[in-house]
């Protein structure tokens, strides 16, 4: 028999499947379903009660967050994970605030989804290596009177290309590398180049650190 139930909602259908993917065969998790807005989330949250809700921030109909609030009011004993895109501060907070209790970047989704899922409803709270080290820092002494996080030593130097910001703007709306070359008519390799100009100009080592640190110098807008 399941140890647990999973709820899980998601727009993005490569995300979708390989969600399902990863949970099918797993003996202790019940998937219960897959929904891909915010309207059918919330009614297969209701119908289903599930004990964990695995849920994206930016999706059809509304926030994630809307449904984060929703589950904690109406079944507090619901254990959240978010999984997106976003590392800012103020969606983790957001997101923590209304009711999550685990957050996962989807460049981490690497990671035993499984396993993680266990941890959640173990007690634990899963957060991607990235976003711990930001929240850590926003809770060092001395953090209220100082930028939460370090600002790159010359923002002025590291303007990004027209061609590296549209690679940038396309990775950010989730789109991958290789799509991404089909877009800008160019090869796999020249997208690759710009991916590490953007890296090495924002001092990251990871697309969802790029997006991160885009959206922090404002060069991203939700």
């Amino acid at each position: 028999m399941p140890d647990f139930s999973v709820l899980i909602v998601e727009d993005q259908a490569r995300f979708r499947d390989a969600f399902q993917l990863a949970l099918a065969s797993v003996p202790d998790i019940d998937l219960l379903g897959i929904a891909p807005d915010l309207p059918q989330g919330r009614k297969l949250f209701d119908q289903t009660q599930p004990d964990v809700l695995l849920v994206d921030l930016d999706l059809p109909g509304g926030s994630g967050i809307d449904l984060i609030r929703h589950a904690a009011q109406t079944r507090p004993q619901c254990d959240v994970m978010v999984i997106s895109v976003f590392g800012d501060e103020q969606h983790v907070l957001s997101s923590i605030e209304a009711g999550a209790t685990g957050y996962l970047l989807k460049d981490s989704l690497a990671l035993d989804l499984a396993g993680q899922l266990r941890t959640l409803r173990s007690g634990g709270s899963p957060i991607s290596p990235v976003i711990a080290r930001r929240l850590l820092l926003r809770l060092a002494p001395g953090a209220g009177s100082a930028p939460t996080v370090p600002l790159l030593e010359d923002e002025s130097a590291v303007a990004l290309s027209e061609q590296e910001s549209r690679v940038l703007h396309l990775a950010a709306k989730g789109f991958t590398f290789d799509e991404i070359a089909q877009f800008m008519q160019v090869s796999p390799h020249t997208v690759m180049t710009y991916v590490k100009r953007i890296y090495r100009k924002l001092q990251v080592r990871s697309k969802v650190e790029a997006i991160y640190e885009a959206r922090r110098l404002g060069w991203l807008r939700d």
